[in-house]
């Protein structure tokens, strides 16, 4: 897969149900890990596909079998491919304030516990500066 399909699938995978600002957040998280490469990668392809970082490309989770589908005719694809095309042109607004993390509302994982967010973007909680 190239450089913008991973990122297109990642977005789709992890933000498709939200609106367009929270597909965007989604971006600007993985472009903010890629620009400071270390743990969780050295670029965009790698950042996304770290093992247990975005849920989507875990073996186990049903979205990992939605994305090996033809996405093309999907109008959010089309959406999540043109926010990917932005962001890795360096044209995406980082709406986040710099964040590296991020979990749905939903949850509370234990790595947030005693963080404040940065952001609160449509069902998720972005946060930077995480240890």
């Amino acid at each position: 897969m190239t450089e913008l399909e991973v990122l297109t699938k990642t977005i789709y995978g992890e933000a498709r149900g939200e609106r367009q600002p929270g597909m965007e957040a989604v971006a600007n998280v993985i472009i903010n890990r890629a620009k400071n490469p270390g743990w969780w990668g050295r670029d965009v392809v790698s950042v996304c596909l770290k093992p247990k970082q975005f849920s989507c490309w875990n073996e186990d989770d049903p979205n990992r079998r939605v994305l090996e589908h033809n996405l093309s005719g999907d109008i959010v694809y089309r959406l999540c491919e043109q926010i990917a095309r932005r962001a890795l042109a360096g044209q995406l607004p980082d709406h986040t304030n710099g964040a590296t993390h991020y979990h749905t509302k939903s949850v509370q994982p234990r790595w947030a516990e005693h963080l404040v967010p940065c952001a609160d973007i449509g069902h998720h909680l972005f946060y930077k500066e995480v240890v």
